[in-house]
């Protein structure tokens, strides 16, 4: 894909807005937007936010989901990338459900009207998601749901997303089997990931190159 002077939307997490890395020129997209030559790198990233709607609304920031926070982003993208699932499986009242469920309370149904909304939007071949990161408690100790919801391994929302995106023929670049951000050792984290969420530049550069590298596969 050809994308010197073309304008890229970023919808994501906190880990798009940047928290983590020295500064916005260490943030994935805006290395991406330089080693590409983008016209624009859109940030669309804010903290806490999650896939999914939620049931009960409690804050007026992070519970602003992907699907309503891609209503308001600029139509005149030529690519969307999006990248959350991390606080879905962190915290929040939405159930991952299953690959059939179309209600936008659950991760999957949520998946399939964020994707169908940004086909619908951007145009079939012009949106690809990136799965979570390893994170220091993957298994679910340290995340938090309420009674009544299952709390899941992470990588269950990294196969939700490919699962999903497959079916609508959407790119996935899987940050959660990439060898360089797989943990090895309580040393991977203090060198990419000190606070055990959140990449550092060291961590924002290998996610950029490998957007690069998928980038330029499709």
């Amino acid at each position: 894909m050809e994308l010197k002077n073309k304008k890229i939307n970023f919808l994501g997490d906190s880990i798009t807005e940047g928290v983590g890395t020295s500064c916005k020129e260490a943030v994935y997209h805006s290395i991406v937007k330089e080693k590409l030559g983008l016209k624009e790198a859109r940030n669309y990233g804010v903290g806490g936010t999650r896939i999914a709607r939620q049931t009960e609304i409690t804050s007026l920031v992070r519970d602003r989901d992907f699907i309503l926070r891609a209503e308001s982003m600029d139509k005149d993208a030529d690519l969307v990338v999006v990248f959350g699932g991390t606080n879905d499986f962190g915290h929040g009242q939405a159930p991952l459900g299953t690959f059939e469920d179309r209600d936008i309370r659950t991760f999957y149904g949520a998946l399939h009207a964020l994707i169908n909304m940004l086909i619908d939007d951007y145009g079939a071949g012009n949106v690809l998601f990136m799965t979570p990161l390893h994170r220091h408690n993957d298994d679910g100790r340290g995340a938090w749901k309420p009674e009544g919801v299952e709390q899941k391994h992470i990588v269950e929302y990294v196969n939700a997303i490919k699962e999903t995106c497959a079916f609508y023929l959407v790119p996935v670049l899987d940050l959660f089997n990439c060898g360089e951000l797989t943990p090895p050792s309580h040393e991977w984290y203090g060198a990419y990931m000190p606070d055990g969420l959140h990449p550092n530049d060291a961590g924002h550069k290998i996610i950029a190159n490998k957007l690069i590298e998928k980038l330029k596969s499709i």
